[in-house]
């Protein structure tokens, strides 16, 4: 991965994470155990300090960065998804931040709270914890129950198994010029969009 200090300051990635070698880290950056970084992810602790908790993960082309003595914390379980931004917030245990949404400084996502996909959250906006938020700016639509909850701790899971198996089998290669006859099946959860398991 291209990983780069900065004032002396050098990135620490536990042996347990993995960080895809396409992502970016640089300076004041700490990826705690089991944690993901996706490929094109860019965190930038030139400013300030980002923090990793155990099994967070931050997903595909997220930016993190934030200003000078506000510093980034995603805690324990917290999950960025795919193009996220993320400047001088806190996302809180269990938080799930929503493909695309965007979370502007000093914000403090509440623990096991949603932010739905493409959402503004502004400067200082507090999200309490397990509930939805969605909107440019976000505002509160309502309460999370149980099952919403259960479903995003089930997402996270997928992601820390899916760093397992990035340790154990991700390995760059070349493509194949054709499908070939005996091609292994991959080795997924059974993990499916919360649309779908609000019909059952």
């Amino acid at each position: 991965m291209p990983c780069y200090s900065i004032d002396g300051v050098i990135p620490v990635v536990d042996p347990t994470a993995h960080v895809h070698p396409t992502a970016v880290l640089i300076g004041d950056v700490v990826v705690g155990p089991g944690c993901y970084v996706g490929p094109g992810a860019s965190l930038r602790g030139d400013f300030c300090r980002i923090r990793l908790g155990q099994g967070a993960n931050i997903q595909d082309n997220c930016v993190v960065h934030g200003f000078p003595g506000h510093d980034v914390c995603i805690e324990r379980d917290g999950h960025v998804g795919h193009g996220a931004v993320l400047h001088s917030c806190t996302v809180r245990s269990g938080a799930l931040i929503g493909m695309h949404a965007v979370i502007m400084d000093d914000a403090d996502i509440g623990q096991d709270a949603i932010v739905a996909a493409c959402s503004f959250v502004r400067a200082g906006m507090q999200v309490a914890p397990r509930t939805l938020v969605a909107g440019v700016p976000a505002r509160l639509v309502r309460e999370l129950s149980t099952s919403e909850v259960a479903w995003k701790a089930q997402g996270t899971a997928s992601y820390q198994d899916l760093t397992v198996r990035c340790l154990a089998s991700l390995t760059e290669v070349a493509p194949l010029a054709e499908l070939d006859a005996d091609r292994p099946g991959l080795k997924v959860p059974d993990v499916r969009p919360l649309l779908e398991t609000q019909r059952n």
